[in-house]
């Protein structure tokens, strides 16, 4: 019997049109619930500051709002800067998703710097910051389990939203960033420490305070001075913090392939949990 006769045949007028009002109602709700299902990397807007900013949200395929789930900010690199909201996950942690994505049971932010601004600006801090926010909401994101990562330019941002949102995050992992300018990108730099002081590391790490950090750095890096991490470890590891460090003797800039690809990454980081 198809669908037609079952709704006409034997059924009085009355109720056959309360049936199929909720059959209609049935067929009304299902993209909705469709729509709050969604998984994989989805387009997103946010808007900070007047303007509107576009961006990437990675839900993973188990996602269910039955559960609550970490959540991990990722900052780009220079080259990465624009406004298309696409290009700030093809690399680093969202290349590494694509290739394992269920090694990542994260829900992940991927906000867009624009081509004029670094991650040491305040509004740019503030639009990642809101954009993390509206995907804690939207996916039932754990407070107690919200991380930041980025490499290159995004390991400086790294550093300075740590130091400026110190109790925010329960673990950081800067890939290949630091304090002082990188070569030939003199307009990224830190602007939460005074880098004309005798120790601008030892300051930075004062500010960071106990967050549970991972560094990662290449040797051979040309671009961001491996010193730059070495100093940061160092000076974390002298005001008692937290802190790991890894160092590929064989790398060059892009350590960090070899830093999201890092097996005991994702275990080290859910087991770090912010304490109210």
């Amino acid at each position: 019997m198809n669908f037609h006769t079952f709704a006409m045949t034997g059924i009085p007028r009355n109720a056959r049109n309360v049936a199929i009002s909720a059959l209609l109602l049935m067929a009304a709700l299902l993209p909705v619930e469709a729509g709050a299902r969604e998984t994989g990397f989805l387009n997103r807007t946010i808007k900070s500051g007047g303007v509107t900013y576009r961006y990437q949200v990675y839900v993973p395929a188990e996602w269910s709002a039955k559960q609550r789930w970490p959540v991990i900010l990722s900052l780009h690199g220079a080259g990465e800067r624009g406004d298309d909201g696409l290009f700030s996950s093809e690399l680093g942690l969202g290349r590494a998703i694509r290739r394992n994505a269920r090694a990542f049971p994260f829900v992940a932010v991927f906000p867009q710097c624009p081509e004029s601004a670094t991650w040491a600006d305040k509004h740019i801090q503030e639009m990642a910051m809101a954009a993390l926010e509206s995907a804690i909401r939207e996916f039932r994101g754990d407070r107690a389990r919200v991380y930041i990562t980025g490499l290159s330019m995004g390991g400086y941002g790294t550093w300075e939203m740590a130091m400026r949102y110190p109790r925010f995050f329960a673990a950081i992992a800067p890939v290949c960033g630091g304090l002082r300018a990188p070569n030939g990108y003199p307009e990224i730099f830190s602007k939460q420490v005074n880098l004309n002081t005798a120790d601008p590391y030892a300051e930075a790490a004062r500010k960071i305070g106990a967050i549970p950090v991972w560094i990662f750095h290449g040797a051979r890096d040309p671009v961001v001075p491996v010193d730059e991490s070495r100093k940061m470890a160092a000076a974390l590891k002298s005001a008692g913090a937290p802190v790991r460090y890894t160092e590929y003797p064989d790398a060059s800039h892009n350590s960090w392939d070899r830093a999201y690809a890092e097996p005991e990454l994702v275990k080290w980081l859910l087991a770090q949990r912010r304490k109210p």
